[in-house]
């Protein structure tokens, strides 16, 4: 089945959801223990308004409408709003693809639409904070892991990513 890429809006955040609660709470388990699951799912499958609105953040639809992915990226630091953007590092964020339309190439258009737009915006790194259960993925798009980064959400939701980077 074919889909299509565009630039999520804030009237979208419904959507953007149901790939996340569908995404996360399926996937993640088999990097984390269930103890973090239950502290951090709630936090993460929530859509982000602030990129919902940055013109950054796109959604994969297929040919009826039905949101099968998301992502995108920002030169914001994820997690640290207080931390300056370095210039020419751009930044992939909140990416998903719903359980039922994984290994259809959703996920990879999604992060090749990213690219391609940060580098047109002056980018000429990305940074990636992968979930234990992302790096293979985010490898075979040419990202190299650079070390691990723990983030803390609300006190006491720690969760843990593979911090990867690739030139643009």
């Amino acid at each position: 089945m074919s889909f299509t890429i565009r630039k999520a809006r804030p009237e979208d955040a419904a959507a953007v959801d149901r790939v996340l609660s569908a995404s996360y709470p399926t996937l993640m388990p088999a990097g984390y223990p269930p103890q973090v699951m239950e502290r951090v799912l709630p936090l993460i499958t929530r859509s982000n308004p602030a990129l919902l609105g940055a013109g950054t953040y796109y959604l994969a639809e297929t040919a009826d409408g039905t949101p099968a992915g998301c992502g995108g990226w920002s030169f914001d630091w994820p997690g640290e709003p207080m931390r300056p953007p370095q210039p020419g590092l751009a930044h992939v964020r909140h990416f998903a693809t719903h359980p039922g339309w994984l290994r259809r190439g959703i996920g990879r258009a999604l992060l090749d639409r990213c690219l391609a737009d940060a580098a047109e915006a002056g980018a000429s790194r990305m940074l990636c904070y992968a979930s234990l259960v992302a790096e293979e993925f985010y490898a075979s798009a040419g990202f190299v892991a650079t070390g691990r980064n723990s983030m803390e959400f609300p006190p006491g939701n720690q969760f843990d990513s593979i911090m990867m980077e690739r030139g643009l």
